[in-house]
């Protein structure tokens, strides 16, 4: 590494500690922003949870933020969020609904940090009137039957002449037992699967979504169109599974932002977005190697969409530690050693800049460019592997692949460097035989 490198990243570094003032810096470039999206290099480490956890309640409280979206299933958040928002007959203490949450992998969500933002987030919500409360909600894409189940519930209670509709949807996914592996396989010998049952009940849902627009602006009519936005989106996203390429990818990540695109409509003019994603999803993918595979991501679909109302991205890593993780796809959770990055990496390069330190660095805004492009030598321009730690991790068997490379300050706007990190610490641990079909080879 040049010695100008080490001098410049340590002349760029600002200090990043435990008090919420360090975070000044990113607060003056976030400004009037309507999107922040925060990432993390794994989803097993509380270091990076707590940041993201510190940086949301500022902005909540100083700039009016107006919900959180989470890379997590839209049903088991919408019961966090009935109890963050104090909603009648939820529980008080949405630690209690985290600690329910029984999808692999369940530490995503239902660990002792999140816990703790969202008992914040209930005792700042019950200081607001119910039309101000703060959401939390889930972007993705996985959760094919709980959301079906959410779809009859909700027609049975509201609207019985469309039961049957949901009924048929239900019949033709019924002979694979709730395994989406099953039916994906199945849509080798049946292109078609349920496809077409799943938009006509979308179509539907959508009108009515649209009956109501006038209206009240119900969550539960909301749900119920996301639910089924939800099963059109699995279904197509379990299909496309069984067949090598971007395509499976694309479809879970052009869900996520389509979803952030209906919250906001939901939450109103003005509204403002967090969202927390592994660095994958939250970093634009043009800034990686990603694009050349055809692989695009939120990230850069936000930036895309929405650059004039204002996109900030922040991302994350670290040196070395410990990480909650399996070693196999459904397997139980153990807290595991992070070894020194591999040398060249960018956590290396931070590592000998910055040994043992944490550090805040915010970019100057730059257009996307290829790497040295425009005579740009400064280390953030230039390329370099950055870690990226799935939910399934072999830390004795790290590989090239297990670094992704990315040109720094393109792909985000902000990095928060924190060169020895810890583990999370999950509310229950999964029990043994509580094996989930692989959905994501990277188990990100």
């Amino acid at each position: 590494m040049p010695d100008t490198h080490q001098a410049g990243i340590r002349s760029q570094a600002l200090p990043l500690t435990e008090q919420a003032a360090s975070l000044d810096p990113l607060m003056e470039r976030i400004g009037d922003a309507r999107y922040v999206l925060l990432g993390e290099a794994s989803h097993g480490t509380a270091d990076y949870y707590r940041v993201r956890d510190t940086l949301t309640r500022r902005l909540i409280e100083e700039k009016g933020f107006s919900f959180v979206a989470v890379e997590g299933d839209w049903p088991d958040c919408q019961a966090v969020h009935r109890s963050v928002t104090a909603a009648p007959g939820a529980p008080e203490d949405p630690g209690e609904v985290l600690a329910g949450f029984d999808r692999w992998p369940a530490w995503l969500w239902g660990n002792t940090d999140v816990a703790a933002f969202t008992r914040w987030l209930r005792r700042h919500n019950e200081e607001l009137p119910p039309e101000r409360r703060v959401g939390f909600h889930g972007l993705d894409v996985y959760s094919l039957w709980e959301s079906l189940h959410a779809v009859l519930d909700h027609l049975r209670a509201h609207d019985p002449d469309q039961v049957e509709h949901a009924l048929e949807v239900y019949r033709c996914f019924e002979p694979y037992a709730g395994e989406p592996q099953a039916y994906a396989l199945s849509t080798r010998y049946l292109p078609e699967g349920c496809e077409p049952q799943v938009l006509s009940l979308l179509t539907e849902l959508r009108r009515r979504a649209a009956r109501t627009a006038g209206g009240d602006g119900s969550l539960a009519e909301f749900a119920a169109r996301q639910n089924a936005e939800v099963l059109a989106g699995a279904e197509s996203y379990y299909r496309a599974m069984v067949d090598s390429g971007p395509q499976s990818w694309n479809i879970r990540d052009h869900h996520m932002a389509d979803t952030l695109d209906r919250l906001m409509d939901h939450h109103g003019p003005g509204a403002k977005a967090v969202v927390w994603a592994h660095n994958t999803h939250i970093g634009d993918a043009r800034a990686t190697d990603m694009a050349d595979t055809g692989m695009v991501n939120v990230g850069q679909l936000v930036r895309e969409r929405h650059t004039g109302k204002g996109v900030v991205l922040v991302g994350f890593g670290s040196y070395s530690g410990t990480v909650l993780a399996a070693d196999a796809w459904g397997g139980v959770p153990r807290t595991m050693d992070v070894p020194p990055a591999h040398t060249g990496s960018l956590e290396d390069l931070l590592h000998r800049a910055l040994p043992e330190e944490r550090a805040l660095f915010v970019f100057p805004h730059v257009q996307l460019q290829h790497p040295h492009a425009a005579g740009r030598t400064e280390w953030f321009h230039e390329e370099h592997g950055h870690r990226a730690i799935g939910v399934v991790y072999r830390p004795h068997a790290e590989q090239v692949a297990t670094y992704v490379p990315t040109v720094l300050a393109q792909r985000y706007d902000a990095f928060c460097y924190l060169d020895r990190t810890q583990a999370l610490s999950p509310l229950q641990p999964l029990a043994e035989d509580s094996r989930e079909p692989q959905t994501w080879p990277v188990g990100v």
